[in-house]
């Protein structure tokens, strides 16, 4: 792998000025999602969060809960690699407006879409690892990441209640890989 600097243990950047991802890598960056706490890891391309582009390889296994969320004034596209997800669009509300079954493209699904407005969305992993490339506008702003209150925050049992909601209404039960 690359030279890295750890923001975190879900976030690592480079520390050089070429970016290269070999298979190797992705395999070494499940590793690490599996060591971390909230199940999730990603390499920025990157070199700081005042770049004016954002270019994200992240890992996230099936255990990962991704809170809906928005980001203002910012495009947002991703493509799958490895693995399988719904994308789950909601309206403000928190109404389901639209699931996108994505997958890598032997997977004959979507495996690319972009977010040109801001619109809460959530991803439900369906396979063991979803791996993806994520693109966006920087800087990042934390400020500009928007949680709904209809969402519970990451810690204790709402989150697996709202993902068991949310496949009830969508008739997604039992349908995991």
């Amino acid at each position: 792998m690359i030279k890295i600097r750890n923001e975190s243990a879900e976030v690592l950047y480079p520390e050089e000025d070429v970016v290269v991802i070999a298979a190797a890598d992705l395999q070494e960056l499940k590793r690490l999602a599996l060591l971390n706490p909230r199940q999730r890891v990603r390499l920025c391309a990157h070199r700081s969060p005042n770049d004016r582009l954002h270019e994200m390889f992240i890992v996230h296994t099936r255990d990962c809960y991704v809170r809906p969320h928005k980001h203002l004034g910012k495009a947002e596209s991703m493509a799958i690699l490895e693995g399988e997800a719904d994308v789950v669009l909601f309206h403000e509300d928190g109404s389901i407006r639209q699931i996108i079954p994505m997958g890598a493209p032997d997977s004959e699904k979507v495996f690319y879409q972009r977010l040109s407005e801001p619109i809460y969305h959530s991803l439900i992993i369906r396979t063991e690892f979803l791996v993806f490339h994520e693109s966006t506008e920087g800087p990042f702003l934390r400020e500009n990441t928007i949680f709904p209150d209809w969402a519970p925050a990451e810690q204790g049992d709402a989150a697996k209640k709202f993902i068991d909601r949310i496949e009830l209404l969508t008739g997604k039960i039992g349908d995991c890989a």
